[in-house]
């Protein structure tokens, strides 16, 4: 009876909640379907600007999970802090016939600080909630509201945020007054705002979109933002924090930020100033004066982050950083900055969107963008870039975390839109050589030696660290069974092209297997593709590497006396747009087997249709990779 109840309970609470909007998964379009994990049945934002400290964002969606596949996208995670705070939260879960499971309270949701290990301070939270549900298909309506008390950042429109995502309904409302004006940015999206005005005379833009189909995931694909429908909203006026400001391109922003953030931030003591000329004044070319003084910046900081209220923005003074010897990225980068001021060096303060997958700001939409800072010295005919969070990287190298993407410099003229450098495929180069002995019982020894450049460089440490861990790391990367390792070193060059090497001594036993008086191992003991991209028909996006590389290995046997090549020598040429490839293996005079590879893939984007080319290209570098060498006695 009390089963019976509940129920009934909640269903009253579902017709005045969601407006008898049935959640039968049964009742979910079938050209939906393919390739979804989950479908978002009705998905509403609203935000309403009431003056540019009080914005309300009303968020009201429901999404039907139909395997396990889809649980990730029935979870929800709210940020706040105390420029956002959360005025309600609640929500339904249903089971596949749309009846109701459970109510969703506030106080079903975890409470966690969204601080990394690497914060000091940080005042944003998340609330965080992920139903129980075992039986699928299931239903989640979650229904919230956010008060905020900024205007610089407005939240972006995504009726499907990934993959394996279809779209019943979705919507996107903004309401503004008649003097507040935005800029926006459509992407992607089948149908343009629409523009009205209501009957208190505010402006009110939306969006809507109906029966939006999942795409698949598909390997190589670019980012979900260039082919999934996406709104961003920017405000040309805002407050944020006690500061305020207007913008309605890249140089104003960056003008904003230079002048309201930057500039009175970069005061050095004169004890500093002083240091920075007793160990630079003897230094007369500006390239060696500043990796001087970058380096000593390395040797006396370490990173922390900072994001309380504007300093999620706002560097704190580079005084304090002298003092305390730490900061976040942005702080680091104003230091350097300002001491590299001493020393009469010219710098810009610039905001990036880091990470290994390449991601530039919009050069069209000027907004708030990025989620990191590097430094630019605009040495004439020589632009160097600076990592300033690592002690370690080497001046002038940004790693693959910021390189090839468009970044926003802030300085006194106002904002500048710059791209920071590329590497090549032929620049991010892992160059391997080896002189290896293979004995008549199977077992392998000898020496190599491997060079890694450009973005590869950081295959390997910066510097040697604990020796079991770097024998256990060398281990794992090397697929020989058996690896006993006699030494192991690195040597780092950290120049502006770094280059590391790795010196190997090992031994391996039972390396070759013995059988019928044959002798028979697998060529290339140290480098092989083994994950080959799967098949997909009537591919739907284009072909996108990230990141070019170019490897190189050429390892000489010397075989056991008595013993010949007994397989058709290896020699396989593969050449694509996208890539080429090369392997040999040959016994010379000197009763050597000399194997040689080399395989370059080029970043780019290629048509949809080379996907197959690069699925068979793989499939036969793998292939090439895998030759087995049999020997077998002369006598």
């Amino acid at each position: 009876m009390k089963h019976i109840l509940l129920i009934g309970l909640l269903s009253l609470f579902v017709l005045k909640v969601t407006g008898q909007i049935s959640y039968d998964a049964a009742s979910i379009p079938k050209d939906l379907l393919p390739y979804a994990g989950s479908v978002v049945r009705s998905n509403n934002i609203t935000v309403e600007v009431k003056d540019l400290n009080n914005i309300v964002e009303h968020y009201k969606n429901a999404i039907t999970v139909l395997n396990k596949t889809g649980d990730d996208d029935a979870e929800l995670t709210i940020y706040y802090n105390k420029a956002n705070h959360i005025k309600s939260i609640k929500g339904i879960v249903y089971d596949e016939f749309g009846k109701p499971i459970s109510k969703i309270s506030e106080k079903d949701f975890r409470d966690y600080s969204a601080a990394d290990n690497a914060s000091l301070f940080e005042d944003i939270r998340e609330k965080y909630y992920k139903p129980s549900v075992v039986s699928y298909p299931y239903t989640v309506e979650y229904d919230y509201e956010v008060l905020s008390k900024q205007s610089l950042n407005f939240p972006d429109w995504f009726p499907a945020e990934d993959v394996g995502i279809a779209v019943q309904n979705s919507s996107y409302t903004f309401t503004c007054p008649s003097n507040f004006n935005i800029h926006y940015k459509e992407r992607n999206c089948p149908t343009q705002a629409n523009i009205t005005t209501n009957a208190s005379g505010q402006k009110v833009y939306t969006w809507t979109i109906s029966n939006l189909k999942a795409r698949r995931s598909e390997p190589y694909s670019p980012n979900p933002e260039e082919y999934l429908p996406v709104v961003k909203i920017a405000p040309e006026k805002f407050t944020y924090d006690g500061h305020s400001g207007s913008f309605t391109n890249w140089n104003e922003l960056g003008k904003w930020q230079y002048d309201d953030l930057l500039k009175s931030r970069s005061t050095l003591p004169q004890a500093t100033i002083g240091y920075i000329h007793q160990l630079t004044d003897t230094i007369s070319d500006p390239k060696r004066k500043a990796k001087v003084i970058y380096e000593y910046m390395q040797s006396k900081t370490r990173y922390v982050s900072v994001q309380v209220g504007i300093g999620g923005y706002q560097p704190f003074p580079a005084a304090d950083v002298d003092r305390l010897g730490y900061g976040d990225c942005k702080a680091l980068v104003n230091y350097t900055q300002a001491l590299l001021k001493a020393g009469n060096i010219n710098s810009y303060y610039c905001i990036v969107q880091a990470g290994s997958a390449k991601k530039s700001l919009l050069t069209d939409f000027a907004s708030m963008q990025g989620n990191h800072i590097i430094l630019c010295l605009p040495f004439k005919n020589d632009t160097t870039w600076l990592e300033c969070t690592s002690q370690k990287i080497p001046f002038g190298f940004l790693s693959d975390f910021t390189d090839d993407r468009w970044v926003l410099a802030c300085t006194d003229a106002g904002g500048r839109l710059m791209h920071t450098p590329k590497y090549t495929a032929e620049q991010n180069k892992q160059i391997r050589t080896a002189i290896l002995e293979l004995k008549a019982n199977g077992e392998l020894a000898g020496n190599m030696n491997t060079f890694f450049e450009g973005t590869q460089y950081e295959n390997r440490p910066d510097e040697a660290s604990d020796n079991d861990k770097d024998l256990k790391m060398v281990k794992e990367v090397y697929p020989i069974n058996n690896l006993e390792i006699e030494s192991l070193s690195f040597k780092q060059v950290k120049n502006i092209q770094p280059t590391n090497q790795e010196q190997l001594k090992f031994n391996a036993r039972d390396f070759a297997t013995q059988s019928g008086g044959k002798l028979y191992f697998m060529v290339n003991p140290v480098n092989r593709v083994n994950n080959v991209p799967r098949e997909v028909r009537n591919r739907t996006t284009n072909l996108y590497i990230n990141r070019g590389y170019t490897d190189v290995d050429e390892i000489t046997y010397t075989i056991p006396e008595g013993y010949k090549l007994d397989i058709e020598p290896l020699n396989v040429t593969l050449s694509k747009p996208f890539g080429r490839f090369k392997a040999t293996a040959q016994l010379n005079a000197n009763h050597q087997l000399i194997y040689k590879r080399s395989l370059q893939v080029i970043d780019g984007t290629y048509s949809k249709e080379s996907y197959q080319d690069l699925v068979s290209f793989y499939q036969a570098v793998s292939d090439a990779d895998h030759y087995n060498v049999a020997l077998t006695k002369t006598n």
